[in-house]
């Protein structure tokens, strides 16, 4: 158990210490978002990538990001920040979409060799029927990592199965036209989440 807590904290300061490091990018007087977001963000986030969805069939960015998303990367093995998380974007998907708003729940598997197609159609149509879950290959899921500048480490240990990943816990607001706009800590509410995307959606 206490490995389990190590890990977790692990995840929690890795994600808050090299997400904050990474948002770099000074606001600017034309910025139309300038007065949704929380704080400073960074400039080179996000991008194309190619996956797998639930279906098993090859996606692209173009194909998945086609309404506003919150996009978060974890695994379906996790034993509660995952699942936590992803239950606090499905609320605040829900809360949008009663003021409106319509937004897609995206997971992105960090752990592909457990992640199949069939494992995260399970997971996510327990989360919220709006959910979508990709995953691929370890250089597929790689790349979209990268381009999110997110992080992930499996755990050191002998068991090919039951073992658990360290990993960042950033949620990033996606749009269609525009790409990244912003990202969302784990210590917001579904109800600061919702708020502030409807900002956004509202520009």
């Amino acid at each position: 158990m206490s490995k389990l807590y190590a890990g977790l904290a692990v995840a929690a300061v890795v994600g808050l210490v090299g997400g904050t490091a990474g948002y770099v990018y000074m606001q600017q007087t034309n910025d139309r978002f300038a007065d949704c977001r929380a704080g400073a963000v960074g400039g080179a986030i996000g991008g194309p990538f190619t996956l797998l969805d639930e279906t098993g069939r090859t996606v692209t960015d173009k194909d998945v990001l086609t309404k506003p998303s919150l996009v978060y990367f974890g695994y379906t093995f996790c034993p509660d920040v995952c699942p936590l998380d992803m239950a606090r974007t499905a609320d605040a998907v829900d809360i949008l979409e009663e003021n409106g708003f319509d937004v897609n729940p995206v997971f992105i598997s960090i752990d592909p060799d457990r992640d199949t197609p069939e494992v995260l159609q399970s997971f996510t149509e327990n989360l919220h029927p709006k959910m979508i879950g990709l995953t691929g290959s370890a250089e597929q899921v790689k790349a979209a990592s990268a381009a999110y500048k997110t992080y992930f480490r499996k755990q050191a240990g002998d068991d090919p199965e039951f073992y658990l990943m360290d990993h960042s816990t950033f949620t990033y607001l996606v749009l269609p036209e525009t790409g990244f706009v912003d990202f969302f800590k784990r210590d917001d509410t579904a109800e600061q989440m919702a708020e502030r995307t409807a900002c956004f959606l509202s520009h």
